[in-house]
């Protein structure tokens, strides 16, 4: 039998929530480690500008803001480890197990901070074109639309945020969305609609994304009772919402109807000595301020719970 990893708290995600936690808990003197599967920072590494993330006053990038996070947990004394965790065994006498692909972790308590991922349209075309012009990422493929057309799906932060981005490469940025207006914050409203070349089509929705051996041509919108019509494009960058990224949970912990974990006002789940902070947590706010602010408390509340 392959001998367990042991810590005092295992964090699951390295996102603003579990990042901010971890530093946090070391400074308590607890022994932490945090388990990601992709890189410090989550989501956010992808954003080009962020300007509501407590600590940092002239704003940041995502890029930046996850290895500064990360640097600040490991000055504290906090370990990292690049695993994938398929399960939690909550067990009895006060620890609990990780089972990832590469070793299993035995923890005294346990932060989910997994965060969400980004959720899919879900049409025809969009799987096959991924990487041929539907992208994720204005920062890192928006240079690769200079002079051309390009479509956003979603009306939120996110959306807009990266419409921003791409207003400065593309020669036209189209934003498509279901409500009637924009849900994405009234600054940045303000600042991508004042673009000449940003068009919004709200109220609508995308059924399909083109394209032929060259990649993305445009895409179907569906606009009330009018018939489909097409939107020529040769990028689609798909912001449409996060889902929790709590598969791995279920059975386990006590998840809402959207997959995300329902927590007591400590920070606890269903099972005692398992916590949860960030977007994967019931009736977070999807905003850095608050996911900094729950994975402190989130750090106090599992001190205090280990000392009792």
């Amino acid at each position: 039998m392959s001998t367990l990893r042991e810590t005092d708290l295992a964090i699951i995600g390295a996102g603003v929530a579990g990042l901010t936690a971890a530093a946090a808990a070391a400074q308590q003197g607890l022994k932490v480690l945090v388990i990601e599967r992709m890189g410090a920072g989550g989501q956010v590494m992808t954003v080009e500008r962020i300007d509501n993330m407590p600590g940092f006053a002239a704003g940041t990038s995502g890029f930046e803001l996850g290895p500064e996070l990360q640097e600040r947990a490991e000055a504290a004394g906090v370990e990292f480890t690049m695993d994938t965790v398929q399960a939690l065994e909550a067990g009895a006498g006060g620890r609990h197990v990780l089972r990832c692909e590469g070793e299993s972790v035995s923890a005294r308590a346990v932060l989910v901070a997994a965060g969400s991922a980004r959720r899919k349209l879900g049409v025809p075309g969009e799987e096959q074109l991924e990487g041929r012009g539907v992208s994720h990422c204005a920062s890192c493929d928006g240079p690769l639309f200079r002079g051309q057309s390009v479509v956003v799906a979603g009306g939120g932060d996110s959306a807009f945020g990266e419409a921003m981005v791409l207003a400065g490469h593309a020669a036209k940025v189209t934003l498509v969305f279901r409500e009637p207006a924009p849900h994405a914050q009234e600054h940045l409203v303000r600042d991508v609609t004042g673009f000449p070349n940003v068009e919004l089509i709200a109220g609508a929705e995308i059924v399909e994304i083109t394209g032929d051996a060259k990649g993305v041509t445009g895409v179907m919108v569906l606009q009330g009772d009018a018939p489909p019509r097409q939107v020529p494009a040769e990028g689609v960058f798909v912001y449409a919402g996060l889902q929790a990224d709590s598969q791995f949970l279920a059975g386990v912990l006590k998840l809402d109807a959207q997959g995300r974990i329902e927590t007591n006002g400590d920070m606890g789940t269903s099972v005692p000595g398992v916590f949860a902070a960030g977007d994967i947590r019931s009736g977070a706010e999807y905003l850095l301020a608050s996911a900094a602010l729950e994975g402190a408390a989130a750090a106090q509340f599992i001190a205090l719970s280990l000392r009792a």
